[in-house]
This record gives structure tokens, C-alpha cells and sequence, in this order.
């Protein structure tokens, strides 16, 4: 055991106030990859270890405290969510919610956790976007083998549907984005009478990857002149100007405070991008170039990143409450092992600027690393109750629930199992005093939480602690043992800190290494469905959580 004397050692409090738990309000690769491979066989939420299931008390012994780590005694849920959609994009339907992602995916559920497929794979067959390929246009310029740039592999990529309600066509419109190489795609969007399709085809917006020998088979010279285009989407030698100008991928479609429809979109290449859509026709609506403000007449309003550093899979979320506009984005290589994880910006108004905790924009100008840049939301991380570490958590959608208000990430995670296998994860956040998102540990299994008032008794104890850090590798964030103690301090094996709680509510705050985090306390299950208390803060663009367990 991993004991530390301590000269002073507060008594810890051990009657836990079991209250509603909760999330208080605030106050104020450059491609994807292919479809998934084989689930593991096992029934979702079912424990399989019969050892200690609520892990050692929170009780120590008056002048030590036991910093010993022991996952393997904590009983463990399941990984297979029923059906394995890559890159969700989520739309709610009444109680039913659906997802819609790459390779032609899509699932619905009524809990957020188990999944029922309702369409999946390239094939004309599938219910929700076989009709797409009744028209030559949805990859006439990318995204098969017979395109105007094929692909390398002479096959079929639609990838990072977006799915919304457009009530000035009065039909559901799907936006997607067919990809032949790593910048060259055509984001186009089809409709529907109903959610589950099918979906035909309806135009063609964007195109990208443009060189001299394709622009004649875009549209662009209907918006610049050639001269433009030309000097700002080619370099010299007539090839696609990619470390300024975007990949059109990965867009995701909403309305404003105002109600304007917009559409933001972008992976790798010159970065995110933001172009208003005419809610008429569901069509770009082209801006006058603005180059002080970073508005392109043909691409939009530049937002984040550029010079081919890893960002794409971007998401805005307006919150009318919180007054901002969230700004979610996915760093590093989409693989197991490539760093994969969710950032975060925020905006007062929906063209940005879009700004991290620290104040900051990522500019990503050329030879400049981007990892500092953007709130740290989730990566790779081992927990109580895992069965394996979760690994590349990345390319969100998020909302706000319309029956209880709860905000949610919904991604995809892959394991630490040693191959690709991925599946959707639906996970609650809360929003901390400042309005920044503070991600729960575990994902939703069922229960709700929501608003928490606790006092100091209620709180504090022993909790297994990670912080994600700001890292882009394989990294995994794996806990470390932290005693909240009633006299404030908070205390590792190898160093002290302190916290607070803002009493009569679940506020708290967290300052290790000079760093103060700032989130809240909650009630949640861990994967097992074993009650547990834990907290989550952010600070410094930085994410840490904790997990504690009682008798």
C-alpha cells in the first residue's frame, strides 16, 4: 500500500449527502477511416468482476492516507454499444434520438446508449441514403472511382453527414461531403420528407482540392474571377493552395440566435470555415470577400486553424442561457494511437471570434504548434469501471436536450484493445460558473442528472483523478489517487493543493500547480451501474476528473 503521513490530517467526512445530483447553470488522417471492424460479444452494463465493487472506503486511518491504485478490483460494463456509427452527428426526435455518420450510417436510440441500426454501408439498399447514388451528380467531381479526381482506391467515400430540420423547405435536408484525397471533396446536400430518409439529392455546394486541370469542373469561376482564383486557391505550379484554403469536409449545419442558417465545415488543410446557408433553398449564400476579416466569396469566414495542422469534425452549439456560441473540434490523427480528442471555443456572436479558456485563437501559422490552443474536453483515459482504456474519444455533435435541458457530446471512442473498433458514446456536460463545458467522466447510462445543492460533508474524500493535459499522442490519462479533505486542502502522494465549494450549490474549484480548475459536483453510475460521486473542472484549457466510491 502507498501511504503518506500526514503531520496535520483532517478526519475525513464520511456521511455522503445522496441528493439529486448534478450540473448547475451558469450565471450569466487527414480522411476518415474505414467502417468498423468486429464488436466484442458482451451485453451492455452487465459487471464481470465479483471483487471489490465499490472500491476501498474512503475511510484512512487518522494520520495516513492510502494512495494505491487498483482497477482491477472494480467491477466493469460493456463496450459494444449495438451498432457502430463513426463520426455521430446527432438529431432529436421527441423521445427518440438519432445519429448519422460516416459510411453511410445511421442509428437511433431511446436511452442514449444502446444503439438500433437503420442504416449502414455503400450499397443501394440502404434505407436512409440509397437513393443517392440514383444521381450521377453526388460523386461526379469526388468521392468514387469515376469522379473527376478519383479516389485511390477506385471505391466509395461519403463521409460526416449533418442532419436538420429546415422549415422554410419543410423537409429534413441532409449535408454531406464526398472525398477522393485528403483536400479534394464536394460538400453537397440531399432531402427528405421524413428523418429516416431516403434522401435524394438536392445540389451540390462546395468544392475543394482545386488545380488548374479541375476548376472547369467546379463552380467557382461563377463567384471569382480566374485571376482570384488563381492567386489565392493555387500555388504557382497550379496545385491546391491547401495550407490557406479548405478541405470541404465534415460540415455541420444550424440556426442562429436570429435564425439564419449557417453551415461551418473543414479538416486539416487551411482549417474551419463558416458560410451562411439560404434557408429557401439550402443553398451557400456567397459573401463579399473580406480579406481583413478572413472572408473568402467562395469558402466563407475563416474561423480556426490552417497550414495543414490537425483540426476538423467542427460543431457549433448555440446556448441561448450561457449567451454563447460553442465552437467543438477534433485534434490529432483519428487512429487508436493518433491523439484523437475534443477541443473546445466559444463566441459571443456566431462568426466568431471563437476563443479558448486562455483567451486565444487558433491561428496555427505556418511551423507553430497547435496544441496549446482550444479547452481539452476529452482524449485518451483510464477510469474505474472500464473495461479498456478509451482511446481517439474525438469528432463530436453535441445538444440540448428539449425535455430536461442536459447538454451532451455524443462521439465516437475507440479502446486500448489493439485494433480500430469504434463506437458512439453519449456523454453529459456541465456548464462551470464561467460557462465553459466540463465534461462528465463516465457517459450517459440511463439516469439523469441534474441540478445539485451539497456542503462540505457531502463532498470530500477519496477520488481517483485524471487529467487529460493539453497533449496530442497516445498518451493515456490513467488516475492517480486525490483526497479532498474538509480543511480544504487537496492531497496526492507527491503533492498538495487545494479546493472549494461554493456552498448550497455544486460549484467547486480545484488549484494544483499553480492551476486552478473550475467545474462541478455531481452523481453519476459508473460503467458497472455502481453509484458513484465525482467531479469535473477545467482550467487553462485543461480537463481533470474525479471519481469517488463509498461503502
Amino acid at each position: 500500500m502507498k501511504k503518506k503521513k500526514l503531520l496535520k490530517a483532517s478526519a475525513l467526512a464520511m456521511a455522503i449527502a445522496l441528493t439529486v445530483c448534478g450540473c448547475a447553470s451558469p450565471s450569466g488522417d487527414t480522411g476518415k477511416d474505414a467502417a468498423a471492424s468486429t464488436e466484442i460479444s458482451e451485453t451492455d452494463n452487465v459487471a464481470e468482476n465479483t471483487g471489490n465493487e465499490t472500491a476501498e472506503s474512503n475511510e484512512a486511518e487518522s494520520d495516513t492516507l492510502d494512495f494505491t491504485v487498483d482497477l482491477k478490483s472494480f467491477a466493469t460494463g460493456a463496450i459494444t454499444a449495438g451498432a457502430s456509427v463513426h463520426d455521430p452527428s446527432i438529431y432529436q426526435d421527441g423521445d427518440t434520438y438519432y445519429i448519422f455518420g460516416s459510411h453511410m450510417t445511421a442509428a437511433k436510440t431511446t436511452d442514449l446508449l444502446k444503439w438500433q441500426s437503420v442504416g449502414d454501408g455503400y450499397r443501394n439498399s440502404n434505407p436512409v441514403y440509397g437513393k443517392l447514388f440514383e444521381s450521377s451528380d453526388v460523386f461526379r467531381y469526388a468521392g468514387k472511382g469515376n469522379s473527376v479526381v478519383p479516389t485511390d482506391d477506385g471505391g466509395c467515400h461519403l463521409w460526416a453527414p449533418d442532419v436538420i430540420y429546415n422549415e422554410a423547405m419543410g423537409c429534413y435536408t441532409l449535408y454531406y461531403c464526398a472525398s477522393s484525397t485528403w483536400n479534394t471533396s464536394t460538400i453537397g446536400f440531399a432531402t427528405s420528407d421524413t428523418l429516416e430518409g431516403p434522401y435524394e439529392w438536392a445540389g451540390d455546394l462546395l468544392y475543394s482540392g482545386i488545380t488548374k486541370d479541375t476548376i472547369a469542373e467546379t463552380d467557382v469561376l461563377d463567384y471569382v474571377s480566374e485571376d482570384y482564383a488563381k492567386s489565392h486557391y493555387m500555388r504557382a505550379d497550379g496545385s491546391y493552395n491547401f495550407d490557406k484554403y479548405p478541405n470541404a469536409l465534415d460540415p455541420s449545419v444550424f440556426y442562429d440566435e436570429d435564425g439564419r442558417l449557417w453551415m461551418v465545415y473543414g479538416s486539416w488543410s487551411g482549417g474551419m470555415f463558416l458560410i451562411e446557408l439560404d434557408p429557401a433553398t439550402g443553398q451557400v449564400i456567397h459573401p463579399e470577400a473580406d480579406e481583413e476579416n478572413h472572408v473568402d466569396p467562395y469558402f466563407g469566414k475563416w474561423l480556426l486553424g490552417g497550414y495543414h495542422h490537425s483540426i476538423e469534425g467542427p460543431y457549433i452549439l448555440y446556448d441561448k442561457e450561457a449567451g454563447y456560441y460553442y465552437l467543438f473540434v477534433s485534434y490529432g490523427g483519428l487512429a487508436r494511437t493518433g491523439g484523437y480528442q475534443i477541443r473546445c471555443y466559444r463566441s459571443e456572436t456566431v462568426d466568431g471570434n471563437y476563443i479558448d479558456m486562455n483567451g486565444k485563437g487558433n491561428t496555427c501559422e505556418t511551423n507553430t504548434d497547435h496544441w496549446p490552443y482550444g479547452l481539452k474536453l476529452s482524449g485518451n483515459y483510464m477510469l474505474p469501471s472500464l473495461k479498456a482504456a478509451y482511446m481517439a474519444t474525438g469528432h463530436n455533435s453535441a445538444f440540448i436536450d428539449e425535455n430536461n435541458g442536459n447538454h451532451y457530446l455524443v462521439y465516437h471512442t475507440r479502446f486500448d484493445s489493439g485494433n480500430e473498433m469504434h463506437f458512439p458514446r453519449v456523454k453529459q456536460f456541465c456548464l462551470n460558473k464561467e460557462a465553459w463545458p466540463c465534461a462528465l467522466p463516465y457517459e450517459e447510462i440511463g439516469e439523469a442528472v441534474t441540478d445539485g445543492k451539497y456542503d462540505t460533508a457531502a463532498v470530500t474524500g477519496k477520488y481517483y483523478m485524471i487529467n487529460q493535459g493539453l497533449t496530442i499522442s497516445d498518451a493515456i490519462a490513467k488516475p492517480e489517487i486525490m483526497y479532498l479533505l474538509e480543511d480544504g486542502s487537496a492531497v496526492l502522494e507527491d503533492k498538495t493543493g487545494t479546493w472549494t465549494l461554493e456552498e448550497g450549490t455544486n460549484y467547486m474549484t480545484l488549484t494544483l500547480d499553480d492551476k486552478t480548475y473550475s467545474g462541478v459536483f455531481a452523481e453519476q453510475k459508473d460503467l458497472a451501474g455502481t453509484d458513484v460521486f465525482v467531479f469535473t473542472a477545467v482550467g487553462a484549457n485543461e480537463s481533470v476528473w474525479g471519481v469517488r466510491y463509498t461503502e
